[in-house]
């Protein structure tokens, strides 16, 4: 079956400078945006701050970008790496800007919803968000889904959104801006970020060093750079590996100073406060 999809897989034309556009993502982003600013006014009349608006801009600019255009048409027909570098964005980047720029009284009024009052809590836990993040990064790299999720946008869609949902999870242990989802102690952090970077290793570890190509698309997509398939997908183990693994320790050296600040006398609630936006600048330089 594989093989035969294999003669449909479809050797779009690269450019740099044409974009493609893709109405789901459009729809989806708008929808995003749209809700967010509708909500932009909180019962006192105090709407989110121009950092936060910026924050939360920034992230969904990103996510168009990263969905549209050369890189997507660079991940989806061509380079497999290319993929990793998209997936790695939308993990590692775009969360944290949309969090950081939604306000706490933005969502509280969810909470009252009896079912989220009592889930919200246990899935933005420090070991449920591990949890859920790492078995569906785990999940969509088994060769089966990840050249299913190839093979048909739909369930392509599906990957995209799991990942994002899963990622928003996994950063809110951080940059929780709800005292009633509260973030992970300093310590806690830092071991949460150094168990983030295991799972992550192990599974770019897999696909760096397979004896074989784990997705058969990519070998029969036309060539770049003079690539060849097997060195296409150790690359992207790579990108997975190593970026990967660095960016979860950078999290972990602004956490440190950060603790190590408030053992030298700096206020715990503004720390607290400020945390979010000390990672998200971390982030965006």
């Amino acid at each position: 079956m594989i093989h035969l999809a294999l003669l449909l897989h479809p050797a779009q034309t690269l450019s740099w400078n044409a974009w493609t556009i893709h109405p789901s993502t459009v729809i989806g982003l708008t929808a995003l945006g749209w809700l967010y600013f509708r909500r932009a006014r909180s019962a006192e009349g105090v709407g989110p701050s121009t950092a936060q608006r910026v924050a939360f801009t920034s992230g969904l600019l990103l996510l168009f970008i990263i969905l549209n255009g050369p890189l997507h048409d660079l991940s989806d027909f061509y380079l497999f790496s290319g993929h990793m570098v998209q997936h790695l964005i939308m993990e590692l980047i775009v969360p944290p800007l949309l969090i950081t720029g939604t306000p706490g009284w933005m969502l509280r009024p969810a909470l009252q919803w009896p079912v989220l009052r009592w889930f919200a809590p246990r899935i933005t836990s420090g070991p449920m968000a591990f949890a859920i993040f790492n078995i569906t990064l785990c999940f969509w790299h088994i060769p089966a889904l990840y050249n299913l999720a190839l093979l048909h946008h739909n369930v392509h869609i599906v990957q995209h959104l799991t990942f994002l949902v899963a990622s928003v999870l996994m950063w809110w242990p951080f940059l929780s801006p709800l005292p009633e989802l509260p973030r992970l102690s300093f310590p806690g952090q830092m071991l949460y970020c150094f168990l983030m970077t295991i799972p992550m290793s192990v599974v770019a570890i897999y696909i760096a060093m397979a004896d074989t190509v784990l997705y058969p698309l990519y070998a029969s997509s036309p060539r770049l750079w003079g690539l060849t398939p097997k060195m296409d997908q150790l690359i992207g183990g790579l990108i997975m590996w190593v970026p990967g693994g660095l960016f979860f320790y950078g999290v972990m050296t602004v956490v440190f100073f950060r603790w190590q600040r408030q053992g030298n006398g700096g206020d715990e609630v503004a720390d607290a406060q400020a945390s979010s936006g000390t990672l998200a600048s971390a982030i965006g330089h």
